[in-house]
């Protein structure tokens, strides 16, 4: 059975207040009174003043940078919540933090994912909601319930509203083809494939372009920007192949190390990213974010009710 509209709780952690106060005005429901603070010394001091006791908690937190310090005020929340009798707790994670190291690709390496899920459902969580993973698989680390969701109905809804004509959609590494191919059948689009050697965490180097770019509008997707070293190659290779417009779609805007003036340096003439991260310092000149509370707070709606998640995937307008 459903819960009941008036016990529906929704608690947000200090990671991103900005899309917390965005999902609950989308609700209507009003964030809990929570206290989440910091002791002297740097310890996680948590307080909930509301009562919960039975209520469909919904815990607004992403594990986005500094992953480390919001992973663990994650932990001590759902906790916390447990401890106080609350009757189902969801963590609704925007940005899936330690998503990339999710198997053992050489010797003596932890399983970084595996840990970050032993965690999550260890200190009380009844269910995940998250917005494209890095790596999809992850879902198979939990016995709990995962609500994966994607980010690309409200880009493409973005995308679609610039009105971008004979556009060709690129992947900037053979590991996206299943998105961008998803991404180039909804807009009825060419898909091209840049095609790339990995060097390091943070080098990569761009052998060719499989496919046609060359006087196209090119829409280049990909779940994330971290550095933006292949994302902006990508921008760089497709120009000299005589791409037009090129828009860059991404989920979630990292932008850590060099990733600004990476992006302020590439040829792309737009930057479409979600909120799922909050913005601190500087962004690129170019960034356009698009607000993914909508979603989300239709996917919070929707479990509390009981109803579909996966209708939300539709790529309708």
């Amino acid at each position: 059975m459903p819960f009941t509209n008036d016990r529906i709780v929704l608690i947000s952690g200090t990671a991103h207040p900005e899309l917390s106060q965005a999902i609950s005005a989308e609700l209507s429901v009003p964030l809990a009174n929570a206290h989440v603070g910091r002791f002297p010394d740097g310890e996680i001091d948590i307080k909930v003043y509301d009562d919960i006791r039975g209520a469909d908690v919904f815990v607004l937190q992403p594990t986005s940078p500094p992953v480390n310090e919001n992973w663990v005020e994650l932990l001590l929340l759902l906790d916390c919540l447990r401890r106080a009798s609350a009757g189902r707790i969801t963590a609704v994670m925007p940005y899936y933090g330690y998503a990339r190291k999710d198997r053992k690709d050489e010797g003596r390496v932890p399983i970084s994912a595996k840990v970050v899920a032993n965690t999550i459902s260890g200190s009380g969580a009844d269910r995940i909601v998250t917005v494209d993973m890095h790596a999809a698989q992850i879902q198979g680390f939990y016995d709990i319930p995962v609500d994966h969701l994607y980010a690309k109905p409200v880009l493409m809804r973005a995308v679609r509203a610039l009105a971008v004509d004979n556009p060709v959609v690129v992947t900037p590494d053979v590991g996206g083809i299943k998105m961008a191919r998803s991404w180039a059948k909804a807009l009825g689009a060419d898909l091209a494939i840049v095609d790339k050697r990995r060097i390091s965490g943070s080098e990569i180097a761009v052998e060719h372009v499989i496919g046609e770019v060359g006087g196209r509008n090119v829409i280049i997707v990909d779940d994330m920007i971290s550095t933006g070293g292949s994302i902006s190659e990508a921008a760089h290779i497709v120009r000299r192949e005589g791409a037009r417009q090129i828009v860059l779609a991404v989920s979630h805007a990292v932008f850590c190390g060099p990733a600004v003036e990476r992006l302020d340096g590439c040829p792309a003439d737009r930057i479409l990213a979600t909120d799922t991260i909050p913005r601190r310092g500087r962004s690129p000149r170019n960034l356009e974010l698009v607000s993914i509370a909508p979603l989300l707070a239709r996917a919070i709606h929707n479990i509390h009710r009981c109803e579909s998640v996966s209708s939300l995937f539709d790529d309708t307008p």
